[in-house]
């Protein structure tokens, strides 16, 4: 989470006293944290990059960047599967939303609006922002970058989101696509090796020829990057613009008439570093239809290490550029009343500087009214307005969500203006100048965690990102109840009322009156380094028993009031990264039923476990990819199954271990199942298996050497989280762009 209103997001941590954190333990205790404000006693690193570290973290192999075309693989492999089972159902939200990426108008019916969702796909409105429905294929990669219309009302698409945070970060796109029905079928054009779209800009006297600013893949150079041209609707290609090395891509291309402007990026992510600016970051124009390029100077920063991302708009003679520095802070703000000939910086204002936040490559989007030149909106965390060319500006950080990313104006409606962000869409009828109604019907909520209730199938809760903690009761569908990037939900399995939830970095709470006031108790566990996902756990013979996973293991015995810790540090220790110090941390706790044995899964690839509460502790595997879950079977605490996640570079490495004498031999469990990571596992009756991964759910019966992709009608959206309610034969799925998914099972 950014720097977001919390206070607003979570109006209910007010009456809230922490106390600084202090502890004497049978272990040698961590060191003792501060004071610090209520609800926030450890939060190393915020905005969009926390979440984005953790994905890349969870789905790499140490020191191995993630694998040239490595989702697009997986999918494929996974396509070659069996189905079986039902069909899944989707159970909502429909009301939260969650990060739009580019917005585009259908020239040809009217009050018709088509969303990019950054893991959800592409989306159409008929009712002017109102309410979407799906228009994008199921089976296809569901990361959009974005979305344009042709005069003649063809559609493109572009897959792979270009903003590097926000958890999208892996899934890169695979191309280019176009409809010319709305969006009821697509046909692939081009540009596979593009990693992620930021741009499509079809050319306002002839619908066959577009432009696409490609920004690459951000693990693997070269490929497909730069400003591409086609002049016959996307069949082929011919690249106008490159960059100055293998890691600069495009993120803006403008047209008007033979003049054409781009903005270029350098961005990578290396298994050490994110470097996000370079020498070939800056703004580019081409006077001959793109035959020959100038990078602009003129007033603009020169040429260098620290350019970052830049956001661009131009509207005849009268240009904007924002820049930002290589590290994410705001650099300036330029103006230009000579179409990029000369640029002057505009009067330093803090409120724009701060709307950049520390992240500025989040960003960088510019729209100008195309009514009034002077009237300029800028992408940030609130949304930044001028109305005098950009000499002075105010913010909307209040009615509306945070994290701006798209926005368009409506031709046919005088002052009605679309905005996407990471909340949905919103709709202004007062030029954008506020009065904004967000979208009542859109399904596309990026989940972390799911939680469910046997006591009342009715309940699900889950973690989102940038949209906090939902839960389905409380108010009209799905409402917030905690704010941050939603994490760990729990529903006490005898008591509906006694929930659970937490906000990155194992900033957690307690209720027991569904959530409507909560306890915060993070202060009250032993730590010194916590998960950007912290693993809360009920024990499986008492709810009032819970286990909460840091650096060391930390147990309640009264419902989370009181924490001790029970474990030595059972990490290899901090990771190496001198920002990232959060870490070497507990991923996963699997206490089984015999209340004694206790198993325990890290970041960094370790399995322990304990027999007798946690007095000892044995190390029964190291060196293994992310521990994403470890699970004991209920009725056999020796039977013990792990998965993990990373992609693996085209090593055997298994996803899934299993062993049947606690630990001491293990088998690998992967069989025929795709190469993606396995973010979640549950024991199902008769000993059934079932998996979410990157690629949707698989199942198995309990030897685990073949796999079937379980259940009909889900999209081809990563699946972080399932729960298992056998009592009414139903699993839930928390999925990372499509919201919850319900299966009935036998």
């Amino acid at each position: 989470m950014t720097k977001k209103r919390e206070s607003m997001r979570r109006r209910r941590l007010l009456h809230l006293v922490l106390a600084p954190l202090a502890g004497v333990l049978m272990f040698t205790a961590p060191a003792a944290a501060g004071p610090t404000p209520p609800g926030d006693v450890y939060r190393p690193v915020r905005g969009p990059a926390a979440p984005a570290e953790y994905r890349y973290l969870q789905k790499t192999v140490p020191g191995e960047a993630i694998p040239r075309h490595a989702h697009e693989d997986a999918a494929a492999q996974a396509r070659q599967l069996p189905t079986t089972g039902g069909r899944w159902k989707s159970v909502g939200p429909t009301n939260i939303g969650g990060r739009i990426v580019s917005l585009a108008l259908d020239p040809k019916r009217a009050d018709t609006l088509y969303a990019a969702a950054a893991s959800g796909g592409v989306w159409r409105s008929t009712d002017a922002g109102q309410t979407f429905k799906s228009a994008w294929p199921d089976a296809w990669t569901q990361s959009m970058g974005a979305i344009a219309t042709a005069p003649d009302g063809t559609l493109y698409a572009g897959t792979g989101e270009p903003n590097p945070g926000g958890g999208s970060i892996t899934y890169e796109g695979t191309g280019l696509y176009r409809s010319t029905d709305g969006g009821k079928s697509w046909k692939p054009s081009g540009l596979r090796d593009s990693g992620a779209i930021s741009a499509i800009t079809v050319d306002p006297d002839n619908p066959k020829r577009l432009y696409v600013a490609a920004a690459g893949s951000l693990y693997n150079g070269g490929g497909d990057r730069g400003v591409y041209r086609s002049e016959n609707g996307g069949r082929t290609w011919q690249r106008i613009l490159s960059g100055a090395n293998e890691f600069t891509g495009a993120t803006e291309i403008i047209v008007q008439g033979k003049k054409l402007y781009a903005v270029l990026w350098d961005h990578r992510r290396t298994p050490e570093r994110r470097t996000y600016g370079g020498e070939g970051s800056g703004v580019f124009r081409s006077s001959d239809d793109g035959k020959t390029w100038q990078r602009l100077g003129g007033g603009l920063p020169e040429q260098g290490p620290d350019v970052g991302r830049i956001g661009l708009a131009v509207a005849g003679d009268r240009a904007y550029a924002i820049v930002n520095k290589t590290d994410g802070p705001f650099e300036g703000f330029y103006a230009s009343t000579d179409a990029g000939d000369t640029w002057k910086r505009t009067p330093t204002d803090k409120k724009l500087t701060d709307s950049q936040s520390t992240f500025g490559w989040w960003f960088g989007k510019i729209w100008t009214d195309p009514r009034d030149a002077g009237h300029v909106q800028v992408a940030g965390v609130p949304l930044m307005t001028s109305k005098d060319g950009a000499a002075t500006w105010t913010a909307d950080d209040t009615s509306i969500h945070v994290d701006q990313h798209a926005m368009v104006w409506d031709p046919r409606h005088p002052g009605r203006v679309y905005l996407g962000n990471d909340g949905g869409v919103y709709r202004s009828d007062a030029n954008g100048d506020g009065g904004w109604v967000k979208a009542r019907h859109e399904p596309y909520t990026q989940l972390y965690s799911a939680a469910i209730s046997p006591q009342d199938t009715s309940r699900i809760s889950g973690g989102a990102q940038d949209n906090g903690s939902i839960r389905s009761w409380g108010g009209d569908g799905f409402n917030e109840y905690l704010g941050g990037d939603g994490e760990e939900n729990l529903i006490n399995p005898t008591d509906v009322n006694n929930v659970y939830a937490c906000y990155q970095y194992g900033n957690c709470f307690s209720s027991t009156d569904g959530g409507d006031t909560l306890t915060y108790f993070a202060d009250k566990t032993t730590f010194q380094r916590r998960n950007w996902f912290t693993p809360v756990v009920f024990d499986p013979r008492n709810p009032k028993v819970l286990y909460y996973g840091a650096e060391v293991l930390n147990r309640s015995t009264d419902g989370g009031a009181t924490w001790q810790a029970i474990s030595p540090d059972l990490s290899g220790g901090p990771g190496p990264d001198p920002i990232y110090t959060n870490y070497g941390t507990i991923t996963s706790i699997a206490p089984a039923a015999d209340g004694r044995t206790l198993y325990v899964g890290t970041d960094d690839g370790r399995v322990w476990v304990t027999k007798d509460g946690g007095a000892h502790w044995t190390k029964l595997a190291q060196g293994r990819p992310w521990v994403t879950r470890v699970v004991v079977d209920p009725h056999d605490p020796d039977r013990v199954y792990t998965t993990h996640s990373a992609y693996r570079s085209g090593s055997g490495t298994p996803h899934v271990y299993g062993s049947t004498d606690g630990g001491k031999h293990w088998k690998d469990l992967s069989g025929n199942l795709p190469d993606a990571p396995v973010n979640d596992l549950v024991i199902a009756r008769g000993g059934t298996l079932h998996i979410g991964t990157d690629q949707g759910v698989f199942t198995s019966g309990g030897k685990g050497d073949h796999w079937s992709r379980l259940g009909r009608g889900m999209p081809a959206v990563p699946v972080d989280d399932i729960e298992y309610d056998a009592g009414n034969h139903r699993l839930v799925a928390a999925t990372f762009g499509r919201g919850f998914y319900e299966l009935t099972t036998p």
